[in-house]
């Protein structure tokens, strides 16, 4: 089911994407409606699946030396498994079946060059159905944005 956003609920899920810490009093001050307005918005946001508040450490503040993406070629009638396999991995944090070169992607946070090489040989590489990967090192985050910029959402279409 698709749903469509108002102005209200992008102006609040805006507010909350830069600062997730505000209070619903703190949203009101810059929104034109009541803080219980916003609260009933927030709670229908979130049960209906639109949004979620969650905290994001910082890995890199945290002593995470590598984030990887990790690309995975997979025998064709295994993507579903290895996808579903690979999110059962706690140093993965995010898994996407794709199209092109590899079939399934991964992101993964790791202390150590040596955590990522046990990675490597003895969760992701021991999946059956796992062909090849490839794995890519990032030197440097530029950007880091979770889920949709909400402030290039299209009122008039919905999307």
């Amino acid at each position: 089911m698709t749903y469509q956003l108002d102005a209200l609920d992008v102006a609040i899920v805006s507010h909350l994407q830069k600062n997730g810490s505000l209070t619903n009093a703190g949203i009101a001050e810059h929104v034109p409606v009541s803080e219980e307005t916003v609260r009933r918005r927030i709670k229908r946001l979130v049960k209906e699946g639109l949004i979620r508040i969650v905290a994001v450490p910082n890995p890199n503040k945290l002593g995470y030396e590598s984030e990887v993406l990790i690309g995975v070629q997979v025998e064709a009638d295994k993507v579903g498994d290895v996808a579903d396999a690979l999110t059962g991995i706690p140093d993965i944090t995010w898994v996407t079946v794709s199209t092109g070169a590899y079939d399934v992607f991964a992101w993964a946070t790791l202390k150590t060059a040596a955590e990522l090489s046990n990675l490597l040989l003895t969760k992701v590489g021991v999946i059956p159905g796992v062909r090849k990967t490839e794995t890519f090192i990032n030197l440097d985050i530029r950007k880091r944005l979770y889920g949709l910029d909400i402030s290039t959402y299209d009122l008039e279409n919905g999307k």
